[in-house]
């Protein structure tokens, strides 16, 4: 199977109550795009991955469709919300369009890298 160009990423911390919660609900959606790479990202675990891109509220999502960050901000941790954001992303949406931050850009390229 080829390498997956939808990429999602939940960026949280351990010690965060609602991404504990949120937990369950990322991989129920992930589970229903089986073509697509989740990933669960502690951003104290990997600060240096980060950098420079600073997540300030939890849950933050970053969404990227090839090398193209199309989403980042924070959810709310319901599955609908971010089956709709996952499914507009794949599909193109006018939601989806690539975000202007190289620094984005960058994290993406560093995820796939290592993801």
């Amino acid at each position: 199977m080829p390498e997956p160009d939808l990429l999602v990423v939940c960026l949280c911390a351990q010690w965060c109550g609602v991404c504990r919660d949120y937990d369950a609900v990322f991989w129920q959606v992930a589970s229903r795009f089986p073509r697509a790479r989740f990933v669960w990202l502690d951003v104290e675990d990997e600060s240096d991955l980060l950098d420079p891109v600073e997540v300030e509220n939890f849950p933050t999502v970053l969404i990227a469709v090839g090398a193209e960050p199309r989403f980042f901000g924070t959810l709310t941790p319901h599955a609908g919300t971010i089956e709709r954001i996952v499914r507009e992303s794949a599909a193109g949406a006018a939601l989806a369009a690539p975000l202007a931050s190289t620094e984005l850009r960058a994290l993406v390229g560093r995820l796939r890298d290592r993801y």
